[in-house]
């Protein structure tokens, strides 16, 4: 059973007065699309905008998670490259491949490899029955052999001529709108728990409004002296 958000409801309603209708409706059409099911993991990815084209595309299909591992190039999220996707998706930072992969397990899902090995799935086969966190690696060296050792599947995408790797950016946008086109079709609970679209219309809502925590102050400021 989904727990009861502790969430103001009353402050959130406020919020949403100060944003216009339209901003409003857009949210709530967003958030009626989004998911938990599907999540991204980047294995230090080197270069800044592979990465935040990754989280552009996580936006744009309608995740609303990604992980980030960073153990040895430091941050690699460029808010330029991704357009402000950044606000919108829930970034969750690992130094680790073996933290995150624990992280995501103890959420629920599987960990997938994206590489072509021998027991790997092409995208039109993949099982889409239980959530699962696609892996992506380096762009010279692929994933880590931690991740290969420790992937309880493996995803690829069937190509057809010459070339036989894509950039990471592109194979990740590839595979998020085919699993996600698949995923619409089916009559699993993907989308979020009310309890989650509550949140998120929160956070969202104070990233839209200038100085939102010094209006937050006075909401409450004002509210205890009427009481």
């Amino acid at each position: 059973m989904e727990s009861k958000s502790t969430l103001d409801i009353d402050l959130l309603e406020y919020l949403e007065g100060l944003i216009t209708p339209r901003r409003r409706e857009l949210f709530l059409k967003v958030l009626s699309r989004r998911t938990r099911f599907l999540t991204v993991a980047l294995e230090d990815v080197y270069q800044m905008h592979n990465a935040s084209a990754v989280i552009r595309s996580c936006d744009a299909f309608g995740l609303q998670e990604a992980h980030l591992i960073e153990g040895r190039f430091g941050r690699r999220l460029d808010k330029n490259i991704a357009m402000g996707a950044q606000q919108w998706v829930d970034i969750y930072r690992h130094q680790t491949s073996k933290a995150c992969m624990a992280a995501l397990r103890e959420k629920g899902y599987r960990i997938i490899a994206t590489v072509p090995r021998a027991d790997a799935k092409s995208i039109v086969d993949f099982d889409l029955e239980t959530p699962a966190a696609l892996f992506f690696g380096t762009e010279k060296e692929g994933l880590s052999p931690d991740v290969l050792a420790e992937a309880d599947g493996a995803v690829y995408i069937p190509m057809y001529g010459f070339t036989k790797s894509l950039n990471v950016s592109v194979a990740a946008a590839i595979l998020l709108q085919e699993l996600r086109e698949r995923l619409n079709k089916t009559d699993l609970h993907w989308g979020l728990s009310e309890s989650d679209k509550l949140n998120k219309r929160m956070d969202w809502a104070c990233k839209t409004i200038h100085s939102a925590g010094e209006i937050i102050k006075r909401y409450y400021s004002q509210k205890s002296g009427t009481e």
